[in-house]
């Protein structure tokens, strides 16, 4: 009918807002050319509009719609970060597939999806800013981060675990929870399908952690007592940090 197609193109312009695979393709060129602050923006920030709108209209979303683009999504978001160096469009494409995931459950349960989205902006936004704090944008920069902000280097790599969904951290709550839910409605292909899927971003995650705490680069000073500065506080990424960690134990029933 013609309310249903245009529920269809509203839906559809809505997630290319949103970034959401196959119509993704300006998210990685875009948040790779413009600085971590803004990128921070572009991340969180600017997508709570477009999924407000699709969590207001989440009982007349088209259920094969959101299905299609959540698992092109997840895939997506995995594979195409498997080969980047940037940071950046790791990012980029992590956030791709995150909300894939979002997406994916929305006709099901949008109340999953509104806690899964927080959870989301919680855990990009404490990347975001860690890595604006060490001023990296590159892998080659972030394997020496550890001599100048070691603590900062490990908490980051934890984050890195916690946007991949391993427990017993903060990410790995929503992917739970929407494995059970995808089960209760009967969609065990689905289920599996995402969960095999997902196993491409955690190879990006784990490629970036090692990179953080197990490489060392050839330029790094022998001593470990390097001249720097006084690093100044910030208390608002180490309060992003710990909920980005911890929150695992308030997952709802």
């Amino acid at each position: 009918s013609l309310s249903d197609l245009s529920m269809t193109a509203f839906s559809i312009a809505i997630m290319m807002k949103l970034g959401l695979a196959p119509l993704h393709f300006w998210m990685p060129e875009v948040l790779q050319g413009i600085s971590l602050p803004t990128g921070l923006i572009l991340s969180t920030w600017q997508k709570i509009a477009p999924m407000t709108l699709l969590l207001q209209t989440s009982h007349l979303l088209n259920l094969n719609l959101t299905i299609a683009l959540g698992l092109t999504s997840i895939l997506i978001g995995g594979w195409g970060g498997i080969g980047q160096t940037q940071i950046r469009k790791i990012m980029a494409f992590s956030s791709i597939g995150h909300l894939g995931w979002v997406i994916i459950v929305m006709k099901f349960s949008p109340l999953l999806s509104l806690f899964n989205f927080i959870l989301y902006i919680i855990m990009t936004a404490a990347m975001f800013m860690s890595l604006s704090v060490m001023s990296t944008t590159k892998m080659s920069q972030i394997s020496t981060s550890w001599s100048k902000t070691p603590t900062l280097s490990a908490t980051t790599m934890l984050i890195m675990l916690s946007l991949a969904g391993l427990p017993p951290l903060t990410g790995f709550a929503p992917k739970l929870l929407i494995i059970l839910e995808l089960v209760k409605q009967d969609t065990i292909l689905l289920a599996s399908t995402i969960m095999l899927t997902s196993l491409l971003a955690l190879f990006f995650y784990l490629r970036l952690t090692y990179i953080i705490t197990l490489t060392l680069s050839p330029n790094t000073p022998s001593s470990l007592l390097i001249w720097r500065t006084t690093p100044k506080a910030h208390a608002l990424t180490a309060v992003m940090n710990m909920l980005a960690l911890i929150l695992l134990p308030l997952t709802p029933n």
